[in-house]
This record gives structure tokens, sequence and C-alpha cells, in this order.
């Protein structure tokens, strides 16, 4: 170690010192028996919990990749939440194209529907009127 680091460590002793020097007594004991277990874990591989394998980096998030043993529930959430997306921009597809034959069908209704005679169906200008007024 250099000395910056050796002056980072003092700097850093000195405020967990700090902080653990406000703990209460119950809270410290219990603090050290924990120390203690993990301690005896890492000098005793048999003693390691059965669901973990393998070594993680305690940090945010440790734990909770495929290192830690959970990948496979991780791979599940995701592809259960792909699914979810899936499924419901295809029934967001589904209800505008019925939205738009109800419409269609409403148009449809309400031209034949209407008062005018029969010739104006049979009129190209008029059926050239709906198809641009349709586009």
């Amino acid at each position: 170690m250099t000395s910056q680091d050796n002056e980072f460590a003092k700097k850093l002793t000195t405020y967990l010192d700090d902080g653990t020097a406000k703990l209460k007594a119950g809270t410290a004991y219990r603090l050290q028996l924990a120390r203690a277990e993990a301690l005896s874990r890492l000098s005793d591989p048999r003693r390691m919990p059965a669901t973990r394998t393998s070594t993680t980096l305690a940090g945010a998030g440790g734990g909770t990749g495929t290192a830690g043993g959970g990948g496979m529930r991780m791979n599940a959430k995701f592809l259960a939440g792909i699914l979810v997306i899936v499924v419901g921009y295809f029934g967001y597809h589904q209800w505008q194209a019925y939205q738009q034959l109800t419409d269609l069908e409403e148009t449809d209704a309400a031209i034949l529907s209407s008062d005018l005679p029969i010739d104006a169906y049979l009129d190209r200008g008029f059926q050239n009127w709906l198809k641009s007024s349709s586009d």
C-alpha cells in the first residue's frame, strides 16, 4: 500500500469508529456476531449457504445477478414482462382495427339510411367522392 492508501484507510477507520461509537450496545454486539459469522464462513467454505455457490461482491445490487443464484428467477420475470408488453401491443392493435371497422360500419349505415335516391349511389361522381373522403 502506498502512503496515500494508508492515509485514506486511517481517515476511513476514524469515520467508521465515530459512527460505531454512537451505536447502542445491543446493536454493536449483533454486528460483532455477524462479523464473526462472516469471517468464519470465509475460513470454512463448507459452511456457505446451499443457495450460494459462488462469491459475490457486496454493494449496490450485489446478489441480484446470475452470480447470486437468482439468475433463473430474474430471467423468468424479464420474459414475463416482455410477454405482457407483446400481448398488450397485440391487443391494442386489435382494438384499433375493431374501432376502424366500427367507424366504417357506422358510416355505411348512415349513408344507406339517408334520404338519397338510388340514382345517387349509381352516379360515378358520388362513388369518386366516397373514395376520396374515405382516404
